[in-house]
């Protein structure tokens, strides 16, 4: 029986919680902590933690000697790396929510720790575990497209995710989480370093925060989200149309579970009246950008261009990857599950319903299959050719750090190389 300490209770240490109840007979969580005492013991009473595992903070867990064979880090970003590096000291193996941390030079500290330490740490990015990233990735790989020689993706971020996340939310401000780039896309860099099979070289990128600012508000826009607001009732962003018709209408699954932890309509209208997602979205302290584009060029010559933007639909949730090869092309759109496959002197076909029926949880059955592979990892079973190591993950923040640096230049050429030395001497 694996043993899990859990240090850091919102939405994504739920999520991995959530994936692990399904391996009871495997897995056990045995200590949690959170800074909000209610999360802790709503957490603590649901999971059957037991009171002299529950802390409130991850640093008074740490404090005592390993709880567990195993912690998962899921505090804010820019906690990681100090946590991260107190538990290897303690002797834990790690599942690290992602990013590892937006400084290069901690991410590379923390590789080198774990292997002083000789303990695993698994970084969290859970696309890799999708049935839909691993159908691409076998056909990339079977050869059937030839090489590859240009990509072309789109991260669909949609309107109110960018409101929730990344305007009122915990990722809006650079310097108090991560740049967007890193914090959204670690996810996309690591999926593209993976699908070509070869290193990064050279970086470009261009982006901004156009919308989300004092400037564009509506005429007479309150500096909090109330009826007051003369656009209250007609702003996509407004918190009645991204969290109270919702909730009318029973839902109080992600994004709403952020905003208050009781599924409550009088809950959630408290935590609105007083909290950060109440605030208008022109409003707020965010300084993250609503779009950017990314150039990688890649050893040997393929190359791939990149585009995140907030401004798109629910409709069109999730990631287009568009493949061109030597032989054919691939076109695959997560939000539809769907992989299209043109060969050009053979066969097309085309796959439906890609995902597995037993995906579940978030990200496609990302956040399921990562823990199924941890598991079976600690377990001292077959290591699985996906996992995300934090040494196959630094490339993915080398990528990330290297575009923001990119688009804080001007679009300037940034050599990765280059950028790692000066980053981490």
């Amino acid at each position: 029986m694996i043993t899990v300490a859990v240090a850091g209770l919102g939405s994504r240490g739920n999520a991995y919680s959530w994936a692990l109840s399904q391996f009871k007979d495997r897995a056990k969580i045995v200590a949690c902590a959170d800074i909000l005492p209610d999360r802790v013991e709503r957490y603590g009473d649901l999971f059957g933690v037991p009171a002299e595992g529950r802390f409130s903070s991850a640093e008074k867990m740490l404090e005592s000697e390993r709880l567990a064979d195993v912690m998962i880090i899921a505090t804010p970003d820019r906690r990681h790396y100090g946590h991260a590096m107190a538990a290897l000291e303690r002797g834990y193996h790690l599942l690290l929510e992602k990013p590892v941390s937006p400084v290069l030079s901690e991410c590379f500290d923390l590789a080198k720790k774990a292997e002083e330490a000789d303990r695993r740490v698994v970084v969290c990015h859970v696309l890799r575990y999708t049935s839909f990233y691993r159908k691409l990735k076998s056909l990339i790989d079977s050869g059937v497209i030839g090489d590859v020689v240009s990509i072309k993706a789109d991260e669909k971020v949609v309107y109110w995710h960018q409101a929730h996340s990344f305007v009122r939310g915990n990722w809006g401000n650079k310097e108090k989480s991560s740049p967007m780039i890193l914090q959204k896309c670690c996810h996309d860099m690591d999926i593209f370093h993976w699908l070509v099979g070869k290193r990064c070289v050279s970086v470009s990128s261009f982006g901004s925060l156009t919308h989300f600012k004092p400037s564009e508000a509506p005429e007479g826009a309150t500096e909090r989200c109330t009826e007051e607001c003369p656009s209250y009732h007609t702003c996509p962003y407004s918190v009645e149309k991204c969290y109270i018709e919702p909730a009318s209408g029973g839902n109080f699954g992600w994004p709403i579970d952020v905003v208050t932890q009781e599924p409550t309509t009088e809950a959630l209208l408290e935590n609105l009246g007083t909290g950060p997602y109440g605030r208008c979205v022109y409003h707020c302290d965010n300084d993250v950008v609503d779009h950017q584009v990314v150039n990688l060029l890649f050893d040997g010559g393929a190359t791939l261009s990149f585009t995140m933007c907030a401004f798109t639909s629910g409709n069109s949730w999730g990631r287009e990857t568009y493949v061109m090869g030597t032989k054919g092309e691939i076109r695959a759109d997560s939000g539809r599950d769907r992989i299209e496959v043109n060969v050009f002197a053979g066969e097309s076909k085309t796959y439906e319903k890609v995902s597995s029926e037993s995906d579940g949880f978030g990200h496609g059955g990302g956040d399921a299959g990562i823990i199924r592979d941890f598991i079976a990892l600690m377990e001292g079973g077959e290591e699985s050719p996906y996992l995300t190591d934090i040494n196959e993950t630094l490339e993915s923040h080398v990528i990330a750090l290297a575009a923001e640096e990119s688009r804080s230049r001007g679009g300037s050429l940034v050599n990765t190389a280059r950028f790692v030395k000066r980053q981490t001497k």
